[in-house]
């Protein structure tokens, strides 16, 4: 290595992404059931009580019933009309297939991708898959990624959701398999050396979200937020290890990305971690 190449790698490691804290506040929130009269009243009265925590702001409520909405056009076009800042409602909305673990439903697929208003998707509530906790509060709750450095916009939404002296969880998985074949394919490279890839490349890799949590943990106790920041950075097959975190941590609420600005469909790495854990709460943004 040159010695530009030395003085080049130490400027790009100093420069490091600042964290900006920034109050979410949703001033509408728009509840969506397929249920009509007191059922759709009393699921409108859960989802409520389950987000106490944006109380605070006095956020203005409203709700759209199955009665109000059969297609997915029509339900865009009541979604349109009501301009809310978060929408809540479950899997497989006017739907029966609940029962398969296949898909989020045809409303909720079009409905996640065609508009920009971040979507609260709940465990469908006659398919009994919600854990215990589920649904009761949000003091535990943990943004996932495997790119976090430098996303003040999942920090903060995922702030704005923990419960005052709750937990918030941020994690950073690198994709295990996609590790390893970068890493295979360096071993082939005879000019780069293999055992320093193999131990430096998966450090830098974990140390850059590790960093960046820790700015963030710093200037959230300087804006005294109460709550407590945990952190998660590791190596591994997200799917896997979001599923044992869920459970093992109790966790209340998932806050994920889904769009993405190349492609109509949800991001290839998102898609799969919604379908799949279904037995509490996500945040789309």
């Amino acid at each position: 290595m040159t010695k530009i190449d030395q003085y080049e790698s130490l400027f790009r490691s100093a420069d490091k992404a600042v964290y900006t804290y920034q109050r979410i506040e949703p001033t509408r929130i728009l509840v969506v059931s397929d249920f009509d009269g007191e059922d759709a009243l009393q699921f409108f009265d859960q989802v409520r009580n389950f987000l106490s925590v944006l109380e605070e702001g006095r956020p203005e409520w409203s709700h759209l019933d199955g009665g109000a909405f059969e297609t997915v056009g029509a339900l865009l076009e009541a979604v349109a009309s009501r301009g809310p800042d978060l929408i809540v409602t479950y899997r497989h909305l006017h739907s029966q297939a609940w029962k398969w673990p296949y898909s989020l439903g045809e409303h909720l697929d079009v409905l996640t991708q065609a508009t920009q208003i971040p979507v609260l998707v709940l465990p469908h509530p006659d398919a009994d898959h919600s854990l215990d906790h589920s649904l009761l509060d949000t003091d535990c709750v943990m943004a996932i990624t495997d790119h976090l450095v430098g996303d003040d916009l999942l920090v903060n939404w995922a702030l704005r959701f923990t419960e005052s002296e709750g937990t918030c969880w941020l994690t950073h998985i690198e994709s295990g398999p996609a590790l390893e074949r970068v890493l295979e394919a360096i071993s082939k490279i005879a000019e780069i050396d293999t055992d320093q890839a193999n131990a430096l490349i998966p450090a830098q890799l974990q140390k850059e979200p590790a960093d960046y949590i820790r700015r963030c943990r710093d200037l959230i106790e300087a804006e005294a937020l109460h709550i407590k920041i945990e952190e998660i950075v590791t190596v591994g097959h997200r799917l896997a290890e979001y599923r044992r975190l869920v459970e093992e941590h109790e966790v209340d609420l998932l806050i994920m990305h889904t769009m993405d600005g190349d492609q109509l469909a949800m991001r290839g790495s998102a898609y799969p971690l919604a379908v799949e854990l279904r037995q509490i709460p996500l945040l789309m943004l």
